[in-house]
């Protein structure tokens, strides 16, 4: 397991297309939902992205711009357009209103007659769920792109076939059609000349931090020393822990406590009846105090008040850490 993959299993599209349509200038859609993630990419045509307190972006045939919330955004065809915006939100996606090719107030008439052929858009929006996932959110700005002849062209392919037809199952091939499209344009976004990726996303590559780091990811509640993972990499443990701190930015048992408490988080909300003992030996703690303890210094709320607090279970499915395909219930060291 890497990290990309752990960070973004959290993020998936779920009946979340607001639409597609051929557009005929003038238009602005107004997305006002403010979804955490917004993936538009335009199959012909040409547009621009208007975030809120942020210069314009061009988007044009075959490129991809995903849009961070919570702020909302309009799709225009043109800076400073005459077209009164329209507000687009789920309502465009429920399957009451016409399913995933719904058009409510999207202008479906094709060309007008100017010489300009129609912008055709597609827009998905992802929900973010959990304290997991919200660790990629920060690693990312308001708006990102990837150009047209990017990795993603191929998932763009089967995006405007599968839009042309209304057949069953179309929601779900949709779905995991945008779910692709964001992993490619996430990668793209993080491997771009002159850019600044997060640490971890270097890191990864690293034959040695790379492999501390999987091991972390693939086994959380393991009994992990800086000696074990050193072994395990084959290095020493100096090594290790220079490497490690220099390429991610803290050491390995730092950043393993954080992704614990991370993981901890996410399942003292989704399992409400789970005690703070049982949360403690999945993320590998054989003492609840010791737990908390570091569940408050990392969190700044103690396992109880931080559950209190939280979201809805039902709001925020994550995945356990496991071991052989159940959950994990091996006991780990408390930090000191």
């Amino acid at each position: 397991m890497d990290v990309f993959s752990d960070l973004i299993r959290g993020v998936r599209a779920h009946g979340s297309l607001f639409g597609s349509s051929a557009l005929s200038p003038p238009w602005a859609l107004h997305f006002v939902d403010g979804a955490p993630l917004t993936l538009c990419t335009v199959l012909t045509g040409a547009g621009w992205i208007v975030p809120e307190d942020r210069p314009p972006e061009p988007l044009r045939a075959r490129e991809t711009v995903v849009v961070r919330g919570p702020a909302t955004f309009t799709f225009v065809d043109e800076v400073g357009t005459r077209a009164e915006p329209v507000a687009c939100g789920e309502h465009c996606a429920t399957p009451e209103q016409g399913g995933t090719r719904h058009r409510l107030g999207w202008n479906d008439r094709g060309g007008d007659g100017d010489g300009r052929g129609p912008t055709t858009l597609i827009v998905g929006a992802y929900p973010v769920h959990g304290e997991i996932s919200r660790r990629l959110l920060d690693a990312l700005p308001v708006v990102l792109r990837a150009d047209a002849d990017g990795t993603g062209d191929a998932v763009l392919d089967h995006l405007a076939a599968e839009v042309a037809v209304d057949t069953p199952g179309q929601q779900v091939v949709l779905d995991r059609l945008l779910d692709w499209m964001l992993v490619c344009t996430l990668r793209e976004w993080f491997d771009r000349p002159g850019g600044e990726p997060p640490a971890w996303w270097a890191a990864q590559r690293d034959p040695v931090v790379g492999e501390a780091l999987r091991l972390l990811h693939a086994e959380p509640a393991a009994p992990w020393t800086v000696a074990a993972l050193a072994e395990c990499t084959g290095v020493s443990r100096s090594t290790l822990a220079k490497r490690f701190a220099d390429l991610v930015g803290e050491p390995p048992l730092t950043y393993l406590t954080r992704w614990r408490m991370a993981l901890a988080a996410d399942l003292l909300v989704e399992r409400e009846a789970a005690t703070v003992a049982a949360i403690a030996r999945t993320v590998g703690y054989s003492d609840p105090f010791g737990f908390s303890a570091a569940f408050k210094r990392v969190r700044g709320a103690n396992p109880s008040e931080f559950r209190r607090t939280a979201a809805p279970a039902s709001a925020r499915p994550v995945r356990r850490p496991t071991d052989g395909g159940r959950p994990a219930e091996v006991p780990g060291p408390r930090p000191g």
